[in-house]
């Protein structure tokens, strides 16, 4: 009885965080329907829209979102950042808490969710796997924005961990475009969003804390093509360390 209570009360909050999260997008959207329109300084300012969105809706579900900073992240450097993927929690922290202009790398297949869709696509760099041919269009605009003094976020494993271990592994796409540009890359972890939604379902969302963490920055000044496995390799090495510390991803 009293576990079929709190199964009623976890999908009426999971609801309400839903209405909640569709409320603020429908405030938000007129604003970032017109940023889109002025280019690279629009572009930045929907980041900033898509963060006081992400703000407000942890504070009004319950969710706190906490920066740990083992080294430094300096706003004014320009970084490839990277980190784990395990549930759609992932996205909010992502503009919580990246403080210079960047833009992130997203699922093609998102923008088919209605309203949603059309701000994601006004937001991300999208990649489409389908073909060799979309795939290198995405490089070439994650290049465009670094050009353009703009730092660029991805996820090295593409889509969800779903294996129990720390993470899956990675695609080399992150480390290529960081030696290319010679862009240094800045690793962070998300280690509390399995916890706060499992990617199962979107039922299973819980208030809580979200954690962000910052770990040492990978320079790559000198590296070229040949480096790229051990680049790979050593950023895997520190990510994976990292979770290990702060969680036991086995017992997920």
């Amino acid at each position: 009885m009293i576990k079929a209570l709190l199964k009623l009360i976890q999908i009426i909050y999971c609801i309400y965080a839903l209405l909640l999260f569709i409320a603020i997008m429908f405030i938000l959207f007129p604003f970032i329907l017109i940023a889109s329109a002025f280019g690279k300084k629009g572009g930045n300012f929907i980041y900033f829209l898509c963060k006081i969105w992400a703000r407000s809706w942890y504070l009004l579900i319950g969710v706190i979102h906490e920066e740990i900073y083992e080294t430094p992240c300096n706003k004014h450097t320009q970084y490839i950042f990277v980190a784990n993927h395990i549930s759609y929690m992932d996205i909010p922290p992502i503009v919580a808490t990246i403080k210079q202009p960047f833009r992130a790398l997203g699922k093609y297949e998102m923008v088919k969710i209605p309203v949603f869709g059309w701000i994601y696509k006004a937001a991300v760099i999208l990649v489409d796997r389908s073909s060799s041919e979309k795939r290198a269009k995405s490089v070439r605009a994650l290049k465009a924005a670094i050009q353009q003094n703009i730092s660029v976020f991805i996820f090295p494993e593409g889509t969800f961990n779903e294996t129990g271990k720390p993470l899956k592994n990675f695609y080399d796409g992150a480390f290529r475009i960081a030696i290319e540009t010679q862009t240094p890359i800045k690793p962070l972890l998300f280690i509390d969003t399995l916890k706060r939604m499992h990617y199962k379902s979107i039922f299973m969302l819980t208030p809580g804390k979200n954690r962000v963490v910052y770990l040492d920055e990978i320079k790559v000044d000198g590296l070229t093509m040949e480096d790229l496995p051990s680049l790979k390799e050593k950023v895997y090495k520190i990510m994976e360390n990292g979770l290990k510390r702060y969680n036991n991803y086995l017992e997920n």
